[in-house]
C-alpha cells in the first residue's frame, strides 16, 4: 500500500511551491491504492490549474511499476460541508446551517470561528408585550466544535 506521508508530502510540497493559499481538506489512500484528494483555499476558489499541478506532483513521484494506483485531486464542494478549521475561518460572514450531534439545527450568519469553537448569529421574529408588530431578535449563539456534527453553507442566489 501506498503510504500516506509519502503523498502528504509531495502534495504539500506542490502546495508550498505554488504559494496561493491552497490547504488539504482531506487525503484518503484505499486498500485498493486509490487516492482521493480535496482541497480549498484560504482565499477564492481552488482552479483546475492548481488540481492539476497537486496531481501532477503525484503522479511523477509515485512509481507504478512498484505500485498501480487511482489518483484523484479535486476541490473541496460546497455540498459536503466545512470539515477542517481553515474552512470555517474562509467562510466568516457567510451564512451557515449547523447540525448538532443532539439533533438540533440552527441557521445564521458565522460571525467567527476558532478551532475550538464557532460563533452563528441568528435572528428571528418574536412578539414583544405592548407592542403590535413583531420585533427581530438578533442572538450570537457560541458553539463548541465538539458538539458541531455538520455545517454546510447556505447557498443564495439573490
Amino acid at each position: 500500500m501506498i503510504s500516506k506521508k509519502k503523498v502528504a508530502d509531495l502534495i504539500y510540497e506542490r502546495i508550498e511551491e505554488l504559494d496561493n493559499g491552497l490547504f488539504v481538506v482531506t487525503l484518503n489512500i484505499s486498500s485498493a491504492n486509490s487516492i482521493n484528494v480535496e482541497l480549498d483555499k484560504h482565499e477564492g476558489n481552488v482552479s483546475v490549474k492548481d488540481c492539476m499541478s497537486v496531481s501532477r506532483n503525484v503522479e511523477h513521484n509515485l512509481d507504478r511499476e512498484e505500485e498501480d494506483f487511482q489518483l484523484h485531486v479535486s476541490s473541496a464542494g460546497l455540498d459536503n460541508g466545512l470539515r477542517v478549521f481553515a474552512q470555517y475561518k474562509k467562510n466568516i460572514g457567510r451564512n451557515v446551517k449547523v447540525k448538532l450531534h443532539d439533533g438540533e439545527d440552527l441557521e445564521g450568519k458565522m460571525i467567527d470561528a476558532t478551532p475550538d469553537k464557532i460563533i452563528i448569529q441568528t435572528s428571528r421574529q418574536e412578539r414583544i408585550e405592548g407592542k403590535k408588530k413583531k420585533q427581530t431578535i438578533v442572538e450570537d449563539i457560541e458553539l463548541a466544535i465538539e458538539k458541531v456534527k455538520e455545517t454546510k453553507i447556505i447557498i443564495s442566489f439573490k
